[in-house]
């Protein structure tokens, strides 16, 4: 083959361009770099400043195929630059758009924190995560303790979802939050396989609400009702429970659709309207404390742990308009059963002919007046910092991917 048509076939040989990522092979590794064969009629010179990026872990031998950006077709001195640093980059990229597309969950390490969230290294990009997207981050922190406690995360192995990318950007972000939400959602669906009504579970009180108490039962939640609490009236779970607690419950119902389990802690309990016929009879009266003071009545809690209902005309004659002018939540009243059917959970009291010495409305005002101004100020401030906490807003930093 003569010299022209050597130069020919070099011409129509196409030649990579900057950002073009090809296959090269190792041939060279000094203090200066490294040089591969990117099969062109130059080799790739890959910097020392480049190799040092992917960090100590990585090593290389002669002869390793290794992937390369093309950084510069030619520098100064007419070498091309290319970089293996950029390459892998590029390929996790692609990795982070699929695992974007596929919703795929990933586990990795937390390798720093500021006070906008926690830095996760994926490949050799810096993936973060937001400060809301961080889970069990405690409400009403300031920005230094909201730091501390990030900090206090770094070295942890954590479960994450990508939920951007932003190749041009360099943003990649992340989040442990929704992450845990599909863990527990998949372990949700399994346990709702395996539970079946009527069985008693073991599990860890999770949360308290106004309406109910949650309680992880391995790896998914269900709710114990405040209903489903206790026999008598509770008017809240943190009466009865507190968050961490390992307690049995009673598998109540299951929502296969609705993805919902019902606890209950009442029915692991004696039911004390099975006592009810034994213990009381109509006509008898009775000592009981007012629970809650309803527009048509009020609530008497009754031993050995039920409520007893006092119709508002069986307070007074003529019947109150307000039960709450005579009746006050708290109040130990004597009253007469004149009706039971404890097979519908129902007693009823009247107190119309059965003395009471029960202060009244303007005697309850004035008790309220005279109440210690320092106990009026602390419910107000209770109050003030409940309201605060709730309105503390998260600070989340610009995220960024290096």
């Amino acid at each position: 083959m003569d010299f022209l048509t050597l130069l020919e076939e070099s011409f129509s040989t196409e030649q990579p361009g900057r950002g073009d990522i090809v296959t090269g092979v190792i041939l060279s590794i000094d203090n200066l770099g490294m040089l591969v064969d990117i099969g062109t009629k130059r080799d790739g010179v890959v910097p020392r400043s480049d190799l040092e990026k992917l960090g100590e872990d990585v090593t290389f031998q002669l002869g390793d195929e290794v992937p390369v950006m093309i950084v510069r077709s030619e520098d100064e001195d007419g070498n091309m630059i290319v970089s293996i640093a950029q390459a892998k980059q590029n390929e996790d990229w692609l990795n982070a758009e699929q695992m974007l597309t596929s919703e795929e969950i990933v586990d990795g390490f937390v390798a720093d924190a500021n006070r906008g969230g926690l830095i996760v290294p994926y490949g050799n990009l810096r993936g973060f995560i937001p400060a809301s997207h961080v889970i069990d981050l405690p409400r009403g922190l300031n920005e230094e303790e909201r730091r501390a406690h990030l900090m206090s995360m770094i070295g942890q192995k954590i479960s994450v979802k990508v939920i951007e990318v932003n190749r041009r950007r360099r943003r990649l972000v992340l989040s442990q939050r929704e992450a845990q939400r599909e863990i527990r959602d998949a372990s949700k669906d399994a346990l709702l396989e395996e539970l079946a009504e009527g069985e008693v579970r073991r599990g860890r009180v999770s949360g308290l609400r106004d309406f109910g108490a949650f309680v992880d039962l391995g790896g998914a939640d269900g709710l114990i009702h405040i209903s489903e609490l206790a026999w008598h009236r509770v008017k809240h779970p943190r009466e009865l429970l507190n968050v961490g607690d390992e307690i049995d419950v009673f598998v109540l119902r299951l929502d296969q659709e609705g993805r919902r389990i019902g606890l209950s802690l009442k029915r692991l309990q004696p039911n004390p309207w099975s006592q009810v016929d034994e213990l009381y009879h109509v006509g008898q009266v009775v000592e009981g404390v007012v629970s809650r003071v309803t527009q048509f009545g009020a609530f008497v809690s009754l031993d050995p742990g039920i409520e007893a209902l006092l119709h508002a005309s069986q307070i007074a004659d003529p019947t109150p308009e307000n039960p709450a002018e005579i009746l006050r939540e708290g109040d130990t009243i004597s009253a007469r059963i004149i009706s039971i059917e404890s097979h519908r959970q129902r007693l009823g009291l009247s107190i119309r002919d059965v003395e009471n010495n029960l202060p009244t409305l303007e005697a309850r005002e004035d008790e309220a007046l005279d109440a210690p101004q320092d106990e009026i100020d602390a419910g107000q401030s209770e109050a003030y910092t409940v309201q605060s906490e709730e309105l503390e807003p998260v600070v989340e930093e610009e995220p960024v991917a290096e």
